[in-house]
């Protein structure tokens, strides 16, 4: 007989009913994270909050289950939470029904790249929570298919990466469709004074709630790079994979392109690696996604934009393929490996002219990052440049000729070629 972990007393003591108790327990929650431990009292009380959390430290459960414990299941919609990406929309409605799992309260994902009438038919089963990407949700309450008459608590989930999107009017027009009295909840991995000045907008008197260290990215992932000239980038990549043997891993690629053909390129070699970038249909990533969660595919090849709000614990490596242009992108992608205390491993392959980023990078994260070598792999030398002796004479290199009263001669011009008698125009023509 399966013995199940304790009923998590701590959640408890922070204002959690019963039901979602039961839920914490079937999930093995024990203790609350720090930003769980901040946010669910203070959401509970019905205060607007604007929470600074970096990914991965269960920020989820810690707007969720207040959200939840407010709504009616005999209710209609209540709860409206925004996210950026249709990953991050199924995975937070996938999370909200795992904690609502004792009760039996309704929560659909709605997002583009998916039909809009299986959507509205899932919406007609009485919905009391729906979560979903800015555009689907104007295109919603445009079609009238949505009614906000009854909502009591709006929830903007990674909200800077919603404004780096380009958002920000599809945001504001969804917030001000909510007319009666509600609670707004911000949480993002940074506070920059865009999402300040829509927190002023929409929010009454906001507790701040900040449990982002002061470090970008937490001791718990081991960073390295690896050196490599760029004609080898792939042959390094199949060193580091054999050398490692990641539980499961992200490999970062900055294009579409480069993601398609370095995932192709694999699996020929063997490798179990998928693709996920925003050129696959909307129920091929879907798959995707749910067979990483599972275990199912140990290297998934992504995309940044592909990849934010993937959220899954057991991430122990990431691979940057491709250095990123953008230092804080970088903090982005390691942030996904060392969950929830785990340990994780971030490895950036970096070519002799990208010296510069990964400077940048660490001047950002206030660290050294240590060179990484592997016994599989030797970089090829670095072009010698050759000397100035032999290199071939150039036009400008001529012997000059001085004369005897100092005068420099200067080598004689070449004539200049012409097409020929027989292609010259005729006086008078127009050409």
């Amino acid at each position: 007989m399966q013995k199940h972990p304790p009923i998590p007393r701590a959640f408890e003591e922070l204002g959690i009913e019963a039901p979602f108790l039961r839920s914490l327990q079937k999930m093995g929650f024990e203790k609350p994270s720090d930003i769980q431990l901040q946010l669910i009292p203070k959401a509970l009380a019905g205060h607007d909050i604007l929470g600074q959390a970096r990914t991965g430290t269960g920020k989820t459960a810690a707007f969720g289950l207040p959200g939840l414990q407010k709504v009616d299941p005999n209710g209609r919609l209540q709860m409206l939470c925004l996210t950026p990406t249709r990953e991050l929309a199924v995975q937070v409605a996938a999370e909200l029904r795992r904690l609502s799992s004792e009760t039996d309260l309704h929560i659909v994902p709605v997002y583009g790249g998916q039909k809009v009438s299986t959507q509205v038919h899932l919406l007609g089963k009485k919905t009391q929570i729906v979560v979903g990407t800015p555009g689907r949700l104007m295109d919603l309450l445009d079609r009238r298919i949505l009614n906000f008459d009854e909502i009591t608590i709006a929830i903007l989930d990674e909200v800077d990466r919603m404004l780096d999107i380009g958002f920000r009017d599809d945001i504001k027009r969804i917030l001000s469709q909510i007319r009666n009295k509600h609670q707004t909840i911000f949480v993002s991995a940074t506070i920059e004074k865009d999402v300040a000045y829509l927190a002023r907008q929409y929010m009454h008197d906001p507790v701040e709630i900040n449990v982002s260290r002061d470090e970008v990215t937490v001791e718990e992932i081991d960073q390295f790079y690896v050196t490599v000239d760029w004609r080898e980038k792939y042959r390094l990549l199949h060193t580091i994979i054999k050398e490692e043997d990641p539980k499961l891993a992200i490999v970062f690629c900055n294009t579409k392109a480069a993601a398609r053909k370095l995932a192709k390129k694999l699996h020929a070699d063997g490798i179990d690696a998928k693709e996920i970038h925003g050129d696959l249909v909307q129920k091929r990533r879907e798959s995707v996604m749910e067979r990483f969660r599972r275990h199912q595919i140990r290297l998934l090849v992504a995309t940044d934009l592909a990849a934010r709000g993937i959220d899954v614990s057991a991430i122990s490596h990431i691979i940057n393929y491709d250095i990123p242009l953008d230092p804080e992108v970088y903090v982005h992608r390691i942030g996904r490996t060392a969950r929830m205390g785990a340990r994780g491993r971030a490895i950036t392959l970096v070519t002799r002219d990208e010296g510069k980023q990964i400077t940048q990078i660490e001047l950002l994260i206030n660290k050294l990052i240590e060179e990484r070598k592997y016994d599989g792999y030797t970089p090829a030398p670095a072009p010698v440049e050759r000397p100035e002796s032999a290199r071939p004479p150039s036009r400008n290199d001529a012997p000059v000729a001085v004369a005897a009263d100092g005068s420099v001669a200067l080598p004689a011009k070449k004539p200049r070629k012409t097409l020929g008698g027989k292609f010259r125009t005729r006086r008078g023509r127009r050409l």
